[in-house]
């Protein structure tokens, strides 16, 4: 599991960032809130997305953790 917080500041999209505590581009504390351990950043994207319908992704730390885990599921199809 990991710990992802959301961005209470927005990127230059009107969107607030889901970001893992590892991130290179994880906010300051006092510009982040915890979201909670969440197995993937999809999983906290759909608990997020209730307070703050404007969450995405970090597209660092978040969205190639989901392409890894999509490439890992094709290979197990074939």
């Amino acid at each position: 599991m990991k710990f992802f917080y959301i961005s209470t500041v927005s990127n230059s999209d009107s969107s607030y960032e889901i970001h893992h505590r590892d991130c290179p581009h994880l906010p300051d504390p006092d510009k982040r809130e915890y979201i909670g351990p969440f197995n993937s950043g999809k999983e906290a994207l759909r608990r997020a997305i209730h307070a703050n319908p404007n969450a995405c992704l970090c597209p660092v730390c978040c969205v190639k953790d989901t392409a890894i885990k999509l490439k890992r599921s094709n290979k197990t199809d074939l």
